[in-house]
């Protein structure tokens, strides 16, 4: 099949079916409008007439396709100076020039050498790029024949109908890794209400998420590891009611790649924190270069924000005050960032058995339902929502803040705002196992259960702006 006549063909043919289709398409500018951002750099392979790429907004677009007439259409539709349409072959063709998002909107079925398309995206991406495939679900493979016979769908040439299995793998064999996968498009279309609850409510519930029009899958490039003493390292240390804390940390706390700053955020403590850090720090001969501050408002995330904000790093780790989580683990959580098998570090203390008053029963099923609930939220499986260590690099984090903007001061902990966003921005997330200590000296800083009524407001609020979003 001679793929190049035929959307030549479609050029001049499909008016009526594409009307008919305009509420199918607005479902899949909607999806990718959640993932990519305004003032983005964006790619489109089967461009065709460049309605989706023209809808972005993007700070530079490029379009390519195989029809010299669907070029000719885009580029005369969408005169603009910031997208530009260029006739391509992906089996052939690699476009050397870095962008952010690389759209393949129901292409695959028309390729005959997806792995080696898929091989020739790599001189378009950087570290973040993200691969946005759309492809059409077997499951609906009888329905898209009724629908040539109705009118609705051009009568189409022998296609690949994949599967989000046969995606993923030859994703995996050209040098990709999928970050997310769905079904979407459970109703494809336009029609007030019953969209929204089939699409945005009952898609994204067990049995039904699977059953969705288009399989959405996200991959990043499997780029070369970073030789791990090239970075430095900013470890955020929140420090309310820990005098007796402060000493261990500055002893315990190793030096991570080509040096490691450590500050100390004390957070209005009652105690004789603050004094103690004043005399520690004075006294302190170690490697680490450290510096304390006092926080300017309430909360931990306060604290960590006010600590990221002074922080010099590559790379950004929060290390909790109370040392439950030991620093000793640090280097295996510096070790996935800059080695680029994770973008965002989270620690898990669910993995490993823990010390005995480490966490109370009713605390360790409360971490268990919301470690849960986030992994519902974000559509990917985390361990444990509420361990303190955190780790990131410092771009993503300037990223994930301007990302999680629109949400306001939802979250007075902080692990919400960095999972929700590093979700957002599709950051390969990977849990890192700790051992969870007892504590040392004092007692938790937070509320047993004014704490868990927060963390369901703020996991309902995760659910309507993530999960069940528009």
């Amino acid at each position: 099949m001679n793929y190049k006549e035929h959307f030549d063909w479609v050029a001049e043919n499909d008016s009526k079916p594409r009307g008919k289709q305009r509420g199918f398409h607005s479902q899949v500018l909607r999806k990718l409008r959640h993932h990519i951002r305004p003032g983005s750099r964006v790619l489109e392979w089967g461009c065709g007439r460049g309605d989706l790429l023209a809808e972005l907004e993007v700070a530079h677009g490029l379009g390519v396709d195989v029809s010299v007439k669907m070029i000719e259409q885009a580029t005369k539709k969408h005169d603009s100076d910031v997208i530009e349409f260029r006739e391509g072959d992906l089996h052939m063709d690699s476009i050397d020039e870095p962008f952010d998002a690389i759209i393949m909107d129901y292409l695959c079925g028309y390729l005959t050498d997806i792995q080696q398309c898929f091989e020739n995206l790599h001189g378009s991406c950087h570290a973040r790029s993200r691969i946005y495939i759309t492809s059409l679900n077997n499951l609906w493979k009888p329905l898209f024949w009724l629908g040539q016979k109705m009118g609705f769908v051009l009568k189409q040439p022998p296609s690949n109908w994949l599967t989000t299995d046969d995606l993923v793998n030859l994703l995996e064999m050209s040098g990709f890794e999928v970050v997310k996968k769905s079904s979407e498009q459970l109703f494809p279309f336009r029609m007030p209400l019953l969209d929204g609850f089939f699409n945005r409510f009952l898609a994204r519930l067990p049995i039904f998420r699977h059953m969705g029009v288009s399989l959405f899958i996200i991959a990043r490039p499997v780029m070369r590891p970073r030789i791990e003493s090239e970075y430095s390292c900013s470890v955020i240390l929140p420090a309310r009611n820990e005098s007796g804390h402060i000493k261990p940390a500055l002893d315990r706390i190793p030096v991570l790649g080509q040096k490691t700053e450590l500050i100390i955020v004390e957070g209005n403590s009652t105690d004789d924190t603050w004094d103690v850090i004043e005399k520690e720090v004075a006294a302190y001969e170690g490697l680490l270069d450290v510096r304390y501050m006092k926080q300017p408002g309430k909360g931990k995330w306060d604290a960590v924000f006010a600590g990221f904000d002074q922080a010099r790093g590559d790379v950004l780790v929060i290390q909790d005050g109370d040392l439950t989580a030991p620093p000793e683990d640090l280097p295996k959580f510096y070790a996935a960032i800059a080695s680029g098998r994770a973008e965002f570090a989270n620690g898990s203390r669910l993995v490993y058995p823990m010390e005995s008053e480490a966490m109370k029963p009713l605390n360790f099923c409360g971490n268990k339902f919301f470690a849960l609930a986030l992994s519902f939220v974000i559509d990917r499986p985390i361990k444990d929502s509420l361990c303190g260590t955190k780790m990131l690099l410092r771009e993503d984090y300037v990223r994930l803040l301007k990302r999680i903007d629109e949400f306001g001061e939802f979250d007075p902990y902080g692990d919400f705002n960095l999972i929700f966003g590093s979700s957002l921005l599709d950051l390969a997330i990977r849990d890192v196992p700790v051992r969870y200590k007892d504590r040392a000296y004092g007692d938790t800083n937070i509320s047993r259960f004014s704490g868990a009524a927060l963390l369901l407001r703020m996991t309902w609020f995760g659910l309507r702006k993530l999960r069940f979003h528009k």
